[in-house]
């Protein structure tokens, strides 16, 4: 089996109303599946570019604009449903700050031609997350989406520089992991990508990075942006030497399109040059005082 999967390499920008807004959306959607792509992942808090329309009160206010992106969010995935039918594709849109329970959760949808598909919610919080934005560490459930391909989870941001909710979804058959992500300098960056790289060894198994590029100095939240699309996989035959199947350029705008083979990894867990993913299950790997459950979604 195999999946044609484009990676963003995403702009924060701005603009003067929602529709505008949908239309930018539509283009971006459309230019991948020009390009065969099956599956679309937009980065983490690429949502952050409704803030633009709304006034200069709010878009100075970070903690106010969860709430006013909240209000948004029917819509906004509305819009991702519509696309995805429209168009014939999976899309993991770009994360976006909701409330659930009166707690301020960061959120990546999942949509497909039948419309919504499911969601993921970030686990770990950076330092800015924590203690300026009042985002806050989600419930410990993990999703593993199912497609006619093949099985993938979401690992946002932070989280991927973790084994834990890798581990886990590939324990529950998932080949591919997905990393939406934003990040302001090289170094935050390069903890992606580390983390990225390192979960595609561990369970030789494919990771996906997109990131945000560019500037947005018209929000507090997501000014400054530093990124780049790749594909990883685990350095093993048949497989690249040094485990990276593509990369784009820093801060080049635009989609990173690449054709994934899952019988590759197959033959590679069957019979590789080590057993990684295999060896894993000897160690314990979870959280001292939550329990982390799976959710198996077809779509």
């Amino acid at each position: 089996m195999q999946v044609t999967i484009a990676s963003a390499q995403y702009p924060i920008t701005e603009h003067v109303d929602f529709a505008s807004w949908q239309q930018h959306t539509e283009k971006w959607v459309a230019d991948a599946a020009i390009r065969g792509a099956e599956l679309l992942l937009f980065p983490e808090y690429g949502a952050m570019e409704l803030v633009s329309i709304f006034d200069a009160e709010i878009r100075n206010d970070i903690r106010r604009q969860i709430h006013e992106l909240n209000a948004l969010k029917d819509n906004f995935c509305k819009t991702f449903e519509m696309l995805a039918a429209k168009y014939g594709v999976i899309i993991v849109a770009p994360s976006i700050p909701v409330i659930e329970e009166d707690r301020n959760l960061n959120r990546a949808f999942v949509f497909s031609s039948d419309g919504l598909a499911g969601y993921q919610d970030k686990f770990f919080m950076t330092r800015f997350e924590d203690e300026h934005w009042g985002i806050e560490s989600a419930p410990k459930q993990l999703t593993v989406f199912e497609a006619s391909w093949g099985k993938f989870g979401i690992q946002i941001c932070y989280d991927v520089e973790f084994p834990l909710g890798a581990h886990k979804m590939c324990e529950a058959g998932a080949q591919l992991i997905l990393a939406p992500s934003c990040t302001e300098t090289i170094r935050g960056a390069t903890r992606v990508h580390v983390g990225a790289r390192a979960r595609a060894l561990e369970n030789q198994a494919f990771t996906v990075v997109s990131q945000t590029v560019g500037e947005a100095l018209w929000s507090p939240a997501v000014d400054l942006n530093y990124g780049y699309a790749a594909f990883y996989t685990t350095p093993d035959k048949d497989m690249p030497e040094e485990g990276i199947i593509a990369k784009m350029p820093a801060q080049k705008e635009g989609w990173l399109v690449q054709t994934l083979h899952f019988g590759l990894l197959e033959e590679v867990r069957k019979d590789g040059h080590v057993f990684n993913f295999r060896d894993q299950v000897q160690l314990a790997i979870g959280l001292a005082e939550n329990k982390v459950s799976i959710v198996l979604k077809s779509i």
